[in-house]
């Protein structure tokens, strides 16, 4: 069975660097181990949280349960046609080492979603997408453990329920299964480029790119993002705290009236999606400092960890930005973050 430490820090398993406790906590490299666990009288009546790369999570209290770290790893090819790939990647391999693995080959589909931090495992759970592009789009099936059973179970795309930033795993199984492996599809032939979201064919045009392939979007991807969003090494951040907000056309009508160069995306002929960013930077949270939290001088959609060591300053950050935002448009914002 896998070790199981006690009272130990969360801190090097958080990139927001909140140093919280777990009660128990247990590395899983295989499936057996978390079975054994599962099985153990001595930890199946309490809180379990499913923790990845902790790229995505606020801490803002000691947890009473056991935390199951996921690092289970290896990744192969399941299925081939001519033109596709089915990949097979355990839940604890890297998520950007897996991108940077299928560029390599020149497999395509997620090289959009170059460098997002995080496990494989957490990529389904929260429909990660960046620049037009999503999970959702690559993913055949997930393979998931109940907690409470031990069984294992095989959700196709359709089961896993996506939406923007959520899926069945966020929402109605939110820590009942253990993500264990996800099985991609991807294109080895007649790639789907997408250069139309965000800054992506501006920077090709900067990077004199001539030919537009798969190696050249992540590149591009890359470099946008090392020049916008914190490095979680050098500061404690968890990416975007916030999702970007979708509001009706009659509520977009009367924005637009006071704020007519508002940035939007039009979603249909009834909503429309509105950066969060622009929403906090508007209310003059952009770079601000409170104490040992901010808000990133660059991106303000990205709150930043200075020196705290608690979650509650973070949160507190937060829930003022929120309040913020709806009183000057209107508009809740609602955390991507997990909140624990």
């Amino acid at each position: 069975m896998a070790k199981i430490l006690e009272n130990a820090s969360l801190l090097p398993h958080n990139t927001m660097r909140i140093d919280a406790k777990a009660r128990y906590f247990a590395e899983v490299t295989t499936t057996e181990d978390l079975q054994e666990i599962l099985s153990s009288s001595a930890y199946q009546n309490m809180p379990r949280l499913v923790l990845g790369g902790g790229s995505n999570i606020l801490f803002t209290k000691d947890f009473p349960g056991i935390v199951l770290k996921v690092s289970m790893r290896g990744m192969n090819v399941v299925k081939e046609s001519e033109q596709n790939i089915w990949l097979k990647v355990a839940a604890g391999e890297n998520w950007h080492e897996l991108v940077m693995h299928c560029v390599t080959n020149d497999w395509g589909g997620i090289e959009n979603l170059s460098l997002i931090p995080g496990t494989v495992g957490a990529a389904p759970m929260q429909n990660i997408g960046a620049y037009g592009v999503e999970i959702k789009d690559v993913v055949d099936q997930v393979e998931g453990i109940d907690l409470e059973t031990g069984k294992p179970r095989v959700f196709s795309n359709a089961e896993c329920e996506f939406g923007y930033r959520e899926s069945v795993f966020k929402r109605g199984l939110r820590e009942k299964y253990f993500i264990s492996s996800v099985t991609l599809i991807l294109s080895k032939i007649n790639h789907r480029l997408n250069t139309t979201y965000g800054a992506i064919q501006e920077t090709l045009t900067s990077l004199n790119v001539k030919s537009i392939t798969i190696q050249a979007i992540s590149e591009a991807v890359i470099t946008i993002r090392k020049n916008k969003l914190p490095d979680p090494a050098v500061i404690g951040n968890a990416g975007s705290f916030f999702k970007n907000p979708t509001i009706d056309q009659l509520h977009f009508n009367s924005l637009k009236v006071t704020h007519p160069t508002v940035p939007h995306y039009q979603i249909d002929n009834q909503y429309v999606k509105i950066p969060a960013g622009w929403l906090i930077e508007q209310c003059g949270w952009k770079g601000k400092r409170v104490d040992d939290v901010g808000v990133h001088p660059l991106q303000a959609l990205v709150l930043v960890n200075y020196s705290s060591k608690k979650g509650d300053a973070i949160l507190s950050l937060a829930k003022d930005i929120q309040h913020a935002v709806l009183e000057k448009f209107g508009i809740e914002l609602t955390p991507e973050v997990n909140i624990v």
